[in-house]
């Protein structure tokens, strides 16, 4: 199995990287991202295969929109065969402009599903307009499906105790992002749901992804003023 391969080949255990590796292996798309998403707690990125899924995956994340947000939130499969279309220039103003600049021309995002259990979505790009047919789709699904039973069993051990996700650097990519919004509740008087929108809204403003927008408020690189816009700050010496 495509899947297995690609494990074999990083000589580790079957994760969601590999999910997506071979996803991209088998169908007509140049990468893929996944992010663990929630209702209740903030959506982070998990895993990509290239440098453009790493942006769509953050992008969407940071701007509340995209085929990502709306296929976790619809709880089906959003296709966008080409984000030129007039339709989805409107549908998602902003983050249909960022990913075509990024360079993906498609993309295709498959909610990650058990029962009620939704937790995330994996995404598919590619960089000339595509349309999946029947078959392609049906395997798109079958990886989906797939990551769901992965990220599910990760959540827990033998012993029943929570054990880490598949993607290794996901617990400092979120203990990091965390951090830096607990030192904005602090600095600027606000909740950390707001601190979280502060930081994102930085981000984007700034043309910056969020991890090193985090990395430089915890190390104190990076002060957000309480009475300026997102695009303004003050940076520390």
């Amino acid at each position: 199995m495509l899947v297995a391969e690609q494990a074999a080949r990083r000589g580790v255990r079957v994760g969601v990287v590999d999910v997506c590796t071979a996803a991209v292996a088998a169908l007509p798309v140049g990468g893929a991202g996944l992010s663990a998403m929630s209702r209740t707690a903030r959506s982070h990125p998990l895993c990509s295969t290239d440098n453009i899924s790493e942006q769509l995956e953050e992008l969407q994340l940071t701007l509340g929109e995209g085929p990502c947000v709306d296929a976790f939130l619809q709880g089906s499969a959003v296709l966008t065969p080409d984000l030129l279309a007039r339709e989805l220039q409107d549908r998602w103003m902003v983050f249909a402009e960022a990913a075509l600049e990024a360079g993906a021309r498609s993309v295709f995002a498959l909610p990650l599903q058990m029962g009620a259990i939704s937790p995330g979505v994996l995404d598919l790009y590619a960089r000339v307009p595509v349309r999946l047919t029947a078959e392609e789709l049906a395997d798109a699904l079958a990886f989906a499906d797939l990551a769901t039973l992965m990220l599910l069993d990760a959540r827990i051990d033998e012993t029943g105790r929570p054990r880490g996700d598949p993607a290794e650097d996901l617990g400092a990519y979120r203990a990091e992002i965390d951090q830096a919004a607990g030192i904005l509740t602090v600095q600027l008087g606000i909740g950390i749901d707001e601190a979280f929108v502060r930081l994102r809204a930085h981000a984007y403003a700034q043309g910056r992804r969020l991890a090193p927008v985090a990395a430089d408020v915890v190390a104190r690189r990076l002060r957000l003023s309480p009475d300026a816009g997102p695009d303004h700050s003050d940076e520390e010496p």
